[in-house]
């Protein structure tokens, strides 16, 4: 006997359809809600890294910082002890400088010159006095050219002035302070410079530089 399903088969196959496409739209969800929570993670991690790897380099920054401050005082107290350095032994090399100074002045001056004036400024020594002659000057300029201690004689002023029995004439001449134990300087051949020859001084003549007058005097006189 043939059996005849009088059910709307159609409205079962739809609900069948429908079942099923909620059941994949479900499971589409939840593998979208999977993904995302996978790629938030992700980036999360590597957020995460990215600000622990800041946080380093800040810190490396700071330490950085904290030593260039130690070494910017380091270089401070350096200058300082090399200032404090360069003084000792700048005195220490011209302790006896004034010594030798004075004594060579004693030794170079010869007979018939006087010294009146000395006077200091820096490397450069000023002598004034009175002298027999100009020879007598220029003599005393040679001596001061090999003594070592002093160098470069510049006379600037010689004449004739009443004043001092037997040493007519006045003069002021200027000379460099030297250190003889300082080390020479070196040419590139490794040879020490050339050192100027001591009659290089002037030479001066026993006339006198100015006219006094006592020649018309006696002219007069006469």
């Amino acid at each position: 006997m043939a059996r005849i399903n009088l059910l709307p088969w159609r409205a079962e196959r739809r609900k069948q359809r429908q079942k099923e496409f909620g059941v994949m739209l479900g499971f589409a969800a939840l593998a979208g809600l999977l993904l995302w929570f996978l790629v938030n993670g992700y980036y999360n991690a590597q957020i995460d890294g990215q600000n622990a790897r800041n946080a380093y380099l800040q810190d490396q920054i700071k330490q950085v910082e904290s030593r260039i401050t130690e070494i910017d005082e380091l270089d401070r107290q350096k200058a300082r002890l090399l200032a404090r350095k360069e003084v000792i032994e700048q005195l220490q090399a011209n302790r006896s400088q004034m010594v030798h100074l004075f004594d060579s002045l004693v030794r170079t001056i010869p007979d018939g010159v006087v010294l009146t004036n000395i006077k200091q400024e820096g490397e450069k020594l000023t002598l004034e006095g009175r002298s027999q002659s100009n020879a007598r000057v220029s003599t005393y300029m040679r001596n001061l050219e090999g003594s070592g201690w002093m160098t470069k004689p510049d006379l600037s002023i010689i004449e004739a002035r009443d004043g001092v029995a037997g040493l007519p004439y006045a003069f002021t001449l200027a000379v460099q302070l030297a250190n003889p134990n300082a080390p020479k300087d070196l040419d590139g051949d490794g040879i020490p410079d050339a050192v100027p020859p001591v009659d290089a001084a002037p030479a001066l003549q026993d006339e006198p530089a100015v006219n006094d007058g006592s020649a018309a005097e006696e002219g007069a006189a006469s």
